[in-house]
């Protein structure tokens, strides 16, 4: 009987082993940088190295341009302030004596009497 339970023992032992060979080996070939899950992880590795200096560099050029547009709001601001000024003080300027108060003609473009769903 005991000779029995040390074939068993054996058996399974020779058994468990072969399965630990066939797992390692499979293990191997999973990590391997030629066409396993070594060589997927360096792959991403490097697009996210790619992804990132190209995220700094959009965020480098929107910085750019949110410091170019704020200066051309301010200066449109300012003009606009201005352009207010110089209206009001137009209507402080005393009439000409004799000189009937008529509109200004306007003069339009061919292209702004057209319908609006006719401008493309």
């Amino acid at each position: 009987m005991e000779m029995i339970i040390n074939l068993l023992m054996g058996a399974g032992a020779l058994g468990a082993g072969f399965y630990c060979l066939i797992l390692s080996r499979r293990l191997q070939a999973l990590n391997g940088l030629e066409g396993g899950m070594g060589g997927a992880i360096a792959v991403l590795s490097a697009q996210v190295d790619d992804m990132t200096k190209a995220l700094q560099a959009a965020q480098t050029t929107a910085g750019a341009s949110h410091n170019a547009l704020t200066g051309l709001t301010d200066r449109a601001e300012a003009a606009a302030r201005q352009l207010e000024l110089l209206l009001a003080s137009l209507h402080d300027l005393p009439e000409a004596p004799g000189a009937e108060r008529r509109r200004p003609s306007v003069v339009r473009h061919a292209s702004a009497r057209r319908a609006p769903a006719e401008v493309a």
